[in-house]
């Protein structure tokens, strides 16, 4: 019998400070938290993952290991853009138009869904809101 991978369930990262943390992906994604417990806590990323934030005294800086989060459209992708740049003073990894480091050093990189596959989108609910069909 062959594997079958379906997705990925969860991303874990390392933050220092696990409250500034909350608010921050609360903030710039809109998350909100699922659960917490005693130094970590949970969000959901979409309909079957979701994002396990671990409070560590010496979280690590990525810099090419990353992963990336889907938004609707690319004035969403500029809207992260700007707060990360102005309200938090994060700078863009060029030449993407939105990878950066969070606060703690964990690399992200926000794409919108017209970057992706209409046939990978297909099984989200939020594909037929933008419009994305599979060609005949």
């Amino acid at each position: 019998m062959a594997v079958h991978v379906f997705g990925c369930n969860h991303i874990v990262l390392e933050v220092g400070d696990l409250d500034k943390a909350i608010e921050f992906y609360t903030d710039v994604f809109n998350l909100e938290p699922m659960n917490e417990g005693e130094g970590d806590a949970f969000f959901q990323l979409g309909n079957h993952q979701f994002l396990a934030l671990f409070q560590s005294d010496d979280p690590h800086v990525d810099n090419h290991r990353h992963f990336g989060l889907m938004v609707r459209d690319d004035a969403q992708v500029a809207e992260i853009r700007e707060k990360i740049s102005e309200k938090y003073g994060l700078k863009p990894i060029p030449p993407f138009r939105c990878d950066f480091h969070d606060p703690w050093g964990n690399r992200i990189q926000v794409v919108d869904m017209h970057d992706e596959s209409t046939a990978w989108l297909q099984p989200y609910e939020e594909v037929q809101k933008v419009g994305a069909k599979l060609p005949d």
